[in-house]
C-alpha cells in the first residue's frame, strides 16, 4: 500500500525536494536546469553532484533534516499521516538530492543487529523493503568499485572507475575522490557503448522514458528526467544513450524547447562533450517533422563547428535536404548537395531520394532526373520520387513514361506511392494511359486505401463516371473503408456517412452539395447545406453554383447578398459562380453590378473566368455586339472559352459577322477542338447555308477530326446502361421505340413541333424529324419510364450539350 502511495506523490516529492534542495545548494548547475525545468532537474555535471557531499558533509543532520522536514511536512498535510510516513521512509530509502550518505545512515540506524526493522508500523514496513534492496544495490557497487583494477586505456592514464550510484556510501570528501570516476574523454560511439554498469532502477527509468510519447506524458518524463540524472554521471557510458533517449521523448511529446536543453546539456562547461551526431539527428528529425524547418536548418549548420563527433552523416543531409525542399530553398540545397557529392555519399538511396525531392519541387526536374540517372542502384521509392517529381513540374508525358519504365522491369512492384505519384499527370489522360494505370492498379498484390483513391481520381477527372462507380462498389465488395475525399461520385453518401458516423465533416459536406447539385438533386444538397453546423466560402460557393445551374438565378443572388450580411469575404470563385448564375437566369444588371464590385470593392483581379461569364451573361441577353466590346477591352488575352461563348451567343441569336470572327480566333487557338466546328455547322445550318456546312466538314475531315457521337447514361438499380443516337443495341429496343413514339403523339397534341433546325443535315423536313426522334437522351428517357414506377427520380447523363429539340420535349414529358 505504501508503495502505491509513495509512487502516486513521487512527482509531488521531487517537486518540492528539487526546490529546497537548489536553494540550499546553488550551484551552477542547479540553476541551470533550476530554470527549464523548475524542481524537477537538478543535477547536470560532477561538481554539482560534489557540492552535494560537500553539502551533507558540511551541515550534517541539519541539512538533511531541512528537506525531510518540509517535504514530509508539505505531503502529511495534503494527504495524511500515513502518507507523510510512506514520504519520509521512501525519500531515506532511495535517496534524493542532498545526499545519498545520510540516506542510508539513517535506514541502518532503524534495523537491529540482524537486520528487521525495529518498529513495527506497517508503512515502515513496506518502505523496509524498498531500503533493503536500495542497501543491497549500494554494497554491491561499492564492492565492485574497490575491487575493480586500473584501467590502462583511460584518456589521461588514471583509473577508469565506474560512476558511483546515488546510494554509494562516502563520509569524507577524500573519501568521495577515490570512489567518483576521473574525468575521461567520451567513447568514440556513445549509442553503441555498453550499458552494464548501469543500475535496474536506471534501466527502468530508460523505459519509462521511452514510453512517454504525448504532451500529456510530459511529467512523468520529467520526472524521470530528474532521476536519471541523480543516477548518471555525465561521463557514465550510458549518458549519451540516456540523452538521446531524452531528446526523442521530448520532441514526441512537443517539448521541443526541453529536447534542445537536453542537446545543449550534453556540452560541459570544461569543454568536452558527450554531444554526436546522433544526438542532433534526433533533433533535426523532430524539427522537421513539426514542420519547423528553418530551424531545423540552422541546427544542421551549428553541427560541424562542433567538432568531428558532430559532424553530419548518410542520416543528416536527407533530413536536411528535406528542409530545403519544403523552405523552396534551392540555393542552400545546392550547397548541401555539393558537400554530399564532396563526401561522395550522393549515391547513398536516402540521400539521393531527398536531393530528386529537392531539385523536382524547387523546380528543376532535369537536374532531379540527372541524380537519378546517376543512381546506381533504383529502388521504388527512387521511381515514385521520379515519376512524382516530374507530375508534379507539369511534365505529364515524362512522367507517364517514366512510370511505364518503371512497370516493365523486371520483378518491379509499384506500390501506392507509385499510384499516388502519377495522379497529377493524368488529368486528361489519353484512354490507353488510363489503361495501363488500370491494369498496374489490378496487379497489386497489396491494394492501399490510397491506390483505390488515386484510381478513383483517375477515372473521376477523365470523365469515366461508370467506371469509377464499379470500382467504388468494387472496393466496398472488397470491405475497404472509404476515405472521405471518394464520396463525391456517390449519390446515397449522404445516408453512408451518416451510418458512418463521419459527419459533420466540412470538406465532406462541401463536396455532397456539389455532387448532389450535378445530380440535379438540388434538395438534397439544400438540405446538406442547411444542417451543416459551420459554413465557409466554399460552402456558399456550392449552394449558389447548384442553384445556378439549375437555372434559379435570383435564389443564387438572394444566396450570395445573405453570405455577404454574415460577413464572408467572396473570393474570385465565389464570384464565378453568382456571375454564372446571373447568366442562366438573365440578370444581366445584377451580373454587371458584381462584375464591378468585383474590382472596386474586393479588389479581385478578373481572371479568364470571369470573362467567359460576362461574355455569356452578355450573349444570353442578345448583346453581341456589346459583348464582341467587351472581349476587345479584356486586360488579358482572351483564351478559347471567351471566344467559344461569344460563337455560342452568335448561334442562338443568328449573328453570323461576329460569328465568323469568334470562329477564326477560336480556330486560330485550337485548331483541333471538335465543338467549335460542330458550333460553327450549326450556325450555318440555322442559316440554311449548306454549302458552308459541307466546307465545315470537309475541313473537319481533312484534318481527321471526328465529332464525337451523343451518348447518353442512365442508372437503373446496380447497373448503367448507355444510349447513343439511333441506338438498336438494347435488349429492350423494341419496347423502347414503342414507348418513344407513345410519348412523342402525346407531347404533339400538347403543342410540341420539333426544332428541325438543330439537326445539321441538308435532307427533307421529315427526314429531319425523323432524326430527331432517335437522339440519345429521348432514347434514355423512354428506358427509364419503361422501367420504373410513378415518383421515381430520372437522371440522364451526357457527354455533349443536350440539343435544344430533347431540351424542349423533355420539359414536356416532365
Amino acid at each position: 500500500m505504501s508503495n502505491r502511495v509513495a509512487n502516486s506523490i513521487l512527482s509531488g516529492v521531487l517537486k518540492v525536494t528539487g526546490f529546497v534542495t537548489s536553494t540550499v545548494l546553488n550551484s551552477k548547475p542547479a540553476q541551470k536546469f533550476f530554470k527549464l525545468m523548475p524542481g524537477e532537474v537538478i543535477l547536470a555535471s560532477l561538481d554539482g553532484f560534489g557540492k552535494i557531499w560537500d553539502a551533507v558533509e558540511v551541515s550534517g543532520k541539519n541539512v538533511m533534516q531541512t528537506s525531510s522536514v518540509v517535504t514530509t511536512s508539505v505531503v502529511t498535510h495534503r494527504y495524511g499521516e500515513q502518507a507523510g510516513e510512506a514520504t519520509h521512509n521512501y525519500l531515506h530509502a532511495t535517496g534524493n538530492a542532498l545526499g545519498a550518505a545520510w540516506a542510508v545512515f539513517k535506514i541502518r540506524k532503524a534495523l537491529d543487529p540482524k537486520g528487521n526493522l525495529k518498529k513495527s508500523s506497517f508503512v515502515s514496513q513496506a518502505a523496509h523493503t524498498v531500503a533493503k534492496e536500495s542497501i543491497a544495490r549500494q554494497k554491491k557497487n561499492v564492492t565492485h568499485t574497490l575491487e575493480r583494477p586500473r584501467s590502462r586505456g583511460g584518456a589521461d592514464g588514471g583509473p577508469q572507475l565506474p560512476a558511483a550510484g546515488p546510494l554509494s556510501v562516502c563520509h569524507s570528501a577524500a573519501h568521495r575522490s577515490k570512489l567518483l570516476p576521473a574525468r575521461a574523454a567520451p567513447p568514440p560511439d556513445p549509442m553503441h557503448a555498453s550499458r552494464s554498469h548501469l543500475p535496474t532502477f536506471g534501466e527502468s527509468l530508460l523505459r519509462l522514458v521511452a514510453a512517454c510519447r504525448a504532451p500529456a506524458h510530459l511529467p512523468s518524463l520529467r520526472a524521470a528526467h530528474a532521476r536519471l540524472l541523480v543516477l548518471l554521471h555525465p561521463s557514465h557510458p550510458s549518458a549519451a544513450h540516456a540523452s538521446v533517449k531524452l531528446i526523442q521523448a521530448y520532441a514526441a511529446c512537443s517539448a521541443l524547447r526541453l529536447a534542445h536543453a537536453v542537446l545543449e546539456s550534453c556540452s560541459s562547461p570544461g569543454g568536452s562533450s558527450r554531444t554526436t551526431t546522433v544526438c542532433f539527428n534526433v533533433l533535426i528529425r523532430a524539427l522537421t517533422a513539426a514542420s519547423l524547418h528553418r530551424d531545423a536548418l540552422v541546427l544542421f549548420a551549428s553541427m560541424r563547428p562542433r567538432g568531428p563527433a558532430c559532424f553530419p552523416d548518410h542520416y543528416t543531409y536527407p533530413l536536411a535536404l528535406k528542409s530545403c525542399t519544403a523552405s523552396n530553398d534551392l540555393l542552400l540545397g545546392l550547397q548541401i548537395h555539393s558537400a554530399v557529392a564532396k563526401l561522395r555519399l550522393d549515391a547513398n538511396a536516402y540521400v539521393a531520394h531527398s536531393a530528386i525531392c529537392m531539385y523536382a519541387r524547387c523546380g528543376r526536374p532535369e537536374d532531379a532526373y540527372r541524380v537519378f540517372d546517376g543512381m546506381p542502384h533504383r529502388d521504388v521509392v527512387s521511381w515514385n520520387a521520379m515519376i512524382a517529381g516530374f507530375a508534379r513540374a507539369g511534365l505529364f508525358d515524362r512522367a507517364i513514361e517514366v512510370f511505364k519504365q518503371f512497370v516493365v522491369l523486371q520483378g518491379s512492384m509499384p506500390d501506392a506511392g507509385t499510384m499516388a505519384g502519377i495522379l497529377p499527370a493524368m488529368g486528361n489522360a489519353k484512354s490507353d494511359d488510363i489503361a495501363f494505370v488500370r491494369g498496374v492498379f489490378d496487379h497489386m498484390q497489396f491494394k492501399e486505401l490510397i491506390s483505390w483513391n488515386a484510381m478513383l481520381a483517375v477515372y473521376a477527372n477523365n470523365g469515366y463516371h461508370v467506371k469509377a462507380v464499379e470500382l467504388f462498389m468494387l472496393m466496398e465488395k472488397d470491405e475497404v473503408e472509404p476515405a472521405l475525399s471518394i464520396f463525391s461520385g456517390k449519390t446515397d453518401s449522404w445516408d453512408y456517412q451518416e451510418e458512418k458516423y463521419v459527419c459533420p465533416n466540412l470538406l465532406l459536406e462541401n463536396a455532397l452539395v456539389d455532387m448532389y447539385a450535378s445530380c440535379g438533386c438540388l434538395k438534397d444538397a439544400r438540405e446538406v447545406f442547411d444542417s451543416m453546423s459551420v459554413r465557409d466560402v466554399i460552402s456558399w460557393t456550392s449552394i449558389i453554383s447548384a442553384y445556378g445551374k439549375h437555372g434559379h438565378g435570383r435564389e443564387a443572388v438572394d444566396l450570395f447578398e445573405k453570405m455577404l450580411g454574415e460577413g464572408l469575404k467572396p473570393d474570385s470563385i465565389a464570384f464565378v459562380a453568382v456571375l454564372a448564375a446571373c447568366s442562366h437566369a438573365g440578370l444581366l444588371d445584377d451580373g454587371k453590378r458584381y462584375f464591378d464590385s468585383m474590382t472596386s470593392r474586393y479588389h479581385i483581379t478578373p481572371k479568364a473566368e470571369h470573362y467567359t461569364c460576362m461574355v455569356d451573361l452578355l450573349g444570353r441577353a442578345g448583346c453581341i455586339s456589346e459583348a464582341y466590346d467587351f472581349i476587345t477591352t479584356m486586360l488579358i488575352e482572351p483564351n478559347e472559352r471567351v471566344w467559344g461563348a461569344l460563337l455560342q451567343a452568335c448561334r442562338i441569336h443568328s449573328n453570323m459577322n461576329i460569328g465568323l470572327v469568334a470562329a477564326d480566333n477560336l480556330f486560330r487557338l485550337v485548331p483541333e477542338q471538335t465543338g467549335y466546328y460542330v458550333l460553327l455547322s450549326n450556325m450555318y445550318a440555322r442559316a440554311g447555308r449548306w454549302a458552308d456546312v459541307t466546307s465545315v466538314r470537309s475541313v473537319m475531315v481533312n484534318k481527321g477530326i471526328k465529332k464525337f457521337p451523343g451518348t447518353s447514361i442512365v442508372e437503373l438499380g446496380d447497373r448503367v446502361h448507355t444510349f447513343h443516337i439511333g441506338d438498336r443495341c438494347h435488349p429492350q429496343s423494341e419496347m423502347i421505340y414503342q414507348k418513344l413514339d407513345e410519348l412523342l403523339g402525346k407531347i404533339r397534341r400538347m403543342g410540341y413541333n420539333p426544332e428541325v433546325e438543330a439537326t445539321l443535315h441538308d435532307v427533307e423536313e421529315e427526314d429531319k424529324e425523323g432524326h430527331l426522334s432517335v437522339h440519345s437522351e429521348k432514347l434514355a428517357i423512354a428506358f427509364l419510364l419503361l422501367n420504373t414506377g410513378p415518383g421515381t427520380t430520372i437522371r440522364v447523363t451526357m457527354n455533349l450539350r443536350t440539343c435544344s429539340d430533347c431540351h424542349l420535349a423533355a420539359k414536356l414529358i416532365w
